[in-house]
């Protein structure tokens, strides 16, 4: 069953985004560095049209370091677009984002005027801490829960640079329900509107495609089955995820996998690759928006 979790404070938030974009110098995009396409918001590129923008792959010490520079690389062919990897520990890096910005703004706008740049990103990626380390005091609200921030505010960062912090939103409809699932498993959906039994199926899915050796050495297995439910099963056994007369509780199982990879116990994983160079891809809005 696709996912869609689209609460009315994100409509909100989109309509003020785009009001506030005609006074914007420069757009900050906050991806996860393990899901930068499914984090990335399509309705982004049609909100700030030509102006730079600075694509941020938070979380990079948690996602495969071989992936994560080959979708650095691929988003940087895109026009007016740099592209850099983050993580928490990296806070002389965050510090610096200021002065880059400046560096991207057209060369005839006067150095006279104070810059106005507008942080966006998918709820719970990280966004509020890197706000925090660039003005070098807590000033936004921090959360592992998603949806922590519900309206605008500026920042001052700096005496002639302002930061406008939006609230976290996604887009009315997840395409494809690929998208949906790892934005589920990285935690920027409400628990309460997922189901962990069909996440961790799509989990136990990809890791088998592209991290096989994640599961069998995290889980004590010596095979994967071909059934993704089969493998559910077997770490079930392992990690005693059983009712009473030795039945599977798949809830447990899944909400144990699913918390596992948001932890990064299970290794640096990137939960998709970016299309092969000369494959169609772009940032467009979605049908219907």
């Amino acid at each position: 069953m696709p996912i869609n979790w689209f609460p009315g404070h994100m409509n909100k938030a989109k309509r003020e985004i785009g009001q506030a974009m005609a006074e914007v110098d420069i757009v900050i995009e906050v991806l996860d560095a393990r899901l930068p396409d499914s984090s990335e918001n399509p309705l982004v590129a049609r909100l700030r049209r030509d102006k730079p923008c600075i694509k941020i792959l938070n979380r990079q010490d948690m996602a495969d370091p071989v992936v994560t520079a080959a979708w650095v690389a691929h988003l940087q062919r895109r026009p007016g677009v740099i592209a850099l990897t983050h993580d928490r520990s990296q806070t002389e890096q965050a510090r610096r984002l200021v002065d880059l910005a400046r560096r991207l703004l057209p060369p005839e706008r006067s150095a006279h005027r104070s810059v106005t740049a507008m942080i966006l990103g998918v709820p719970n990626v990280g966004k509020s801490t890197l706000i925090n380390t660039m003005a070098g005091r807590n000033i936004a609200r921090t959360s592992n829960k998603p949806a922590v921030t519900k309206k605008q505010q500026q920042v001052q960062v700096a005496r002639d640079f302002v930061l406008l912090d939006t609230p976290g939103f996604l887009w009315p409809k997840l395409s494809p329900p690929e998208c949906g699932y790892r934005l589920a498993i990285s935690g920027a959906i409400a628990d309460t509107a997922v189901d962990y039994p069909e996440m961790a199926v799509f989990a136990v899915e990809w890791l088998a495609k592209d991290y096989p050796h994640a599961l069998l050495d995290r889980y004590g297995l010596t095979e994967l089955p071909a059934e993704p439910v089969a493998v559910l099963d077997r770490i079930a056994a392992r990690r005693a995820c059983l009712k009473k007369g030795g039945l599977v509780d798949y809830q447990k199982v899944s909400e144990l996998l699913v918390k596992e990879i948001r932890q990064g116990l299970l290794g640096r994983l990137s939960f998709e690759r970016p299309p092969a160079e000369g494959e169609v891809e772009g940032e467009e809005e979605p049908e219907g928006e």
